[in-house]
């Protein structure tokens, strides 16, 4: 069955904080292509020919290795849409201290997913650790999957792609993280705790 890309027209008219209804129209867009690409790639798989896989080149083989690029790209674009705010939901006291234990502090989180962001082309994915049962800054970069970390579970999904602020902010970068950051939807990003076992 075909993937069908989510709506999120609910975020437009200020309700992402900072960001306006063209740049999102705009990332809307950007986001259906990955969803109709992955449905693509999931019908050619089908019926690859898998008598011949090849390294250099075999239809199925390539198909495999882009597969992830339109996957992550559906994916991640879904659970960051699905976290934008417009600054109206607070972390609740049990939120602060589940990220403070793995970070030192609250703002020490917020410290380091600023600086996480500001360091390259991408995504920084907060993600939970089943190893440390810790939460962790995950900076992917290179086609939505160069760098994701293996064993974790991704809570949060900040995009970083100029694609997602230079409508709005042309290089001031700064501006958008800042923005993004301070209008998360922390109903969202508190159930998506839950799921790891915080006792919130």
């Amino acid at each position: 069955m075909a993937r069908e890309p989510k709506n999120f027209d609910h975020l437009l008219g200020g309700k992402a904080k900072g960001l306006s209804d063209a740049q999102l129209q705009a990332h809307f867009t950007l986001y259906k292509g990955y969803v109709t690409k992955l449905n693509e790639i999931t019908t050619k798989l089908a019926a690859a020919d898998r008598s011949t896989p090849n390294y250099s080149f075999n239809e199925y083989s390539e198909l495999r290795r882009r597969e992830p690029v339109a996957f992550n790209g559906t994916v991640l674009h879904e659970m960051y849409f699905e976290g934008l705010g417009d600054g109206s939901t607070a972390p609740s006291a049990g939120v602060k201290d589940f990220i403070g234990n793995s970070f030192g502090s609250f703002d020490a989180w917020v410290a380091d997913t600023k600086a996480c962001l500001m360091s390259g082309h991408g995504w920084t994915l907060l993600c939970y650790d089943y190893e440390s049962k810790k939460l962790i800054n995950n900076l992917v970069q290179g086609e939505h999957h160069i760098g994701l970390f293996a064993n974790v579970h991704v809570m949060a999904a900040f995009d970083a792609w100029e694609h997602a602020y230079f409508f709005d902010y042309q290089t001031g970068k700064a501006k958008y993280v800042e923005s993004i950051l301070t209008g998360l939807n922390w109903d969202v990003l508190s159930n998506r705790f839950k799921q790891v076992g915080a006792q919130l």
